[in-house]
């Protein structure tokens, strides 16, 4: 058969395969979420999160350093306070559970890159993302305190805050308290394209975030919308934020792309809680090679169009990369 086209040429070899790869991925782009609690001598095992943990700040070191050494670059920290109220106020003490975390982090591993989650949930006694007004979402009289929360962290140490909490200003009402305060080239990475979705379960067990009534559809977004999270990305883009995130990865691929194509900021992707108890459940059944599973979805996240992958997986594709099984 006469033909002129055979995309199989390019396929013949591992080598030639790697060599015209199209996406192709680094450790450099990797962060990994990690939970902090209250206490003393605690490494608590999440249920919903076989292999992931709760670790108290005495209990961090080895994790840390065992990321630092498989060439993980980043962390971000999720705080869980043994007190909340109404207002949140555990989230912003200059000796709070994440304020320490971060001091904690700078001393053991300092090359690390420190990320602050930056929001109320787990800090509320109602488990929403912003303060109440009834039974209503105070958005307004929310930011200040997001604001200060945000720089709470950056005192105590974050490199980075990345607010998730989906409040309309925010971005802007953070930029302007760290700018005030002398903090004008700490980045801001937005949660700017955040779904109301169902892949959050396991973090909520995680975190202890789950809402006391109700839920979160009124801020963060409809998961039919397309338009909507462009204006969103836009937006924040507007406001000041120096990346823009979309939250979830695995089943957002086309949103990924799409904010892509319309800012020229850094885009992230979170593959979140959901995704990676749905990998552990089904390799553990024997249904799936985790392994691979895990590079797969990963190139996918990267192939639509991400630049900083944050995973619970970030170890093991760190090592998978040394492998020489993904790259």
């Amino acid at each position: 058969m006469e033909l002129i086209h055979r995309p199989r040429r390019l396929r013949g070899t591992a080598t030639l395969r790697q060599m015209v790869r199209e996406t192709r991925v680094n450790k450099s782009s990797l962060v990994y979420p990690m939970f902090v609690i209250e206490g003393d001598n605690r490494k608590e095992e999440i249920p919903s999160m076989p292999g992931q943990y709760r670790y108290s700040v005495d209990c961090m070191e080895e994790k840390l350093i065992e990321l630092c050494r498989a060439g993980v670059p980043a962390v971000m920290f999720f705080g869980i306070p043994s007190q909340k109220d109404a207002l949140g106020t555990s989230a912003y003490l200059e000796d709070g559970i994440v304020q320490r975390a971060f001091r904690k982090a700078k001393e053991v591993c300092p090359e690390l890159y420190l990320i602050g989650d930056v929001c109320m949930c787990e800090y509320t006694s109602h488990g929403h993302c912003g303060i109440l007004c009834g039974q209503e979402i105070d958005n307004d009289n929310t930011l200040g305190l997001l604001a200060k929360t945000a720089l709470s962290q950056v005192q105590a140490g974050a490199d980075m805050v990345a607010p998730s909490d989906m409040m309309d200003g925010r971005v802007a009402a953070i930029r302007r308290v760290l700018d005030h305060n002398g903090y004008i080239n700490t980045p801001i990475m937005s949660y700017a394209v955040k779904f109301a979705s169902s892949f959050y379960g396991p973090f909520r067990d995680a975190a202890n975030s789950a809402p006391a009534f109700g839920d979160r559809k009124s801020y963060q977004m409809d998961y039919h919308n397309r338009r909507e999270a462009i204006k969103e990305a836009m937006l924040d883009v507007q406001e000041g934020a120096d990346i823009i995130m979309v939250k979830p990865a695995m089943a957002y691929g086309d949103l990924i792309r799409e904010v892509k194509d319309h800012t020229d900021l850094p885009v992230a992707s979170y593959s979140v809680s959901g995704e990676y108890a749905m990998v552990k459940a089904a390799a553990q059944a024997g249904l799936v090679d985790e392994s691979s599973i895990i590079c797969e979805m990963a190139v996918s996240a990267y192939r639509a169009g991400t630049d900083i992958y944050i995973t619970y997986f970030a170890e093991e594709l760190a090592n998978y990369m040394d492998q020489g099984r993904i790259g």
